[in-house]
């Protein structure tokens, strides 16, 4: 009798053991699940920042309406500079971006200040997911592909986790939604830090094009 929940679970224990035999895949997926928590933190956390700053939600849909305009030229961007410098070097450029990103948004008071802030983030948002994959896609054995990106989208959902729960923590003790956005940073320099270790390699460092 087929038990797909079952064997889907020891499919991915067997996944993450493959994973942990290959150190650059291993330190990848926890400095990705670090940094991708900051990410889709900021993404997520946007709305709900910018109501605290009294901006009312015509200004903030038209605000993150054009991010996401913006944030496609800069993605191609990303993509060119691919094909002369390292999508680790990249990553870890817009992880700096984000970290700057993270430390803005506690200065923030305006509508102006807000806009300034969500330009910033769009910059570097499209980039670091779309580099993310295609770095991944190199350093992952090919014959594995398809299991090793399905681990690698569980990464990602569950990454969404860690970070709401640390704003929500410190704004608590805060008593500040300032703090609370502050605290992202840690996830970003861990992330950097990681990813950093991972150094040069000549299969994980070439020079490549976002897929």
């Amino acid at each position: 009798e087929p038990r797909p929940i079952k064997e889907s679970f020891i499919r991915l224990v067997k996944t993450f053991k493959n994973a942990v035999r290959y150190r650059e895949i291993f330190l990848f997926l926890i400095a990705y699940f670090f940094y991708i928590d900051g990410v889709d933190t900021v993404i997520n956390m946007a709305t709900v920042y910018g109501t605290d700053l009294g901006i009312d939600a015509v200004n903030l849909l038209i605000i993150l309406l054009v991010t996401q305009v913006v944030a496609f030229p800069f993605t191609l961007l990303y993509g060119r500079l691919a094909r002369r410098f390292s999508a680790r070097v990249l990553i870890l450029v817009a992880i700096v971006v984000y970290i700057a990103i993270v430390i803005f948004a506690f200065f923030v008071t305006t509508t102006l200040q807000f806009w300034v802030l969500a330009m910033m983030v769009a910059t570097s948002q499209g980039g670091i997911q779309a580099l993310s994959r295609s770095y991944f896609g190199k350093i992952i054995p090919k014959k594995n592909s398809g299991e090793f990106f399905g681990f690698y989208n569980i990464f990602g959902r569950f990454a969404a986790i860690l970070g709401p729960f640390l704003v929500g923590i410190v704004s608590q003790l805060s008593g500040s939604s300032r703090y609370g956005v502050l605290s992202i940073v840690v996830l970003f320099i861990i992330g950097f830090v990681l990813l950093f270790r991972l150094g040069k390699n000549k299969n994980t460092d070439t020079r490549e094009t976002v897929k």
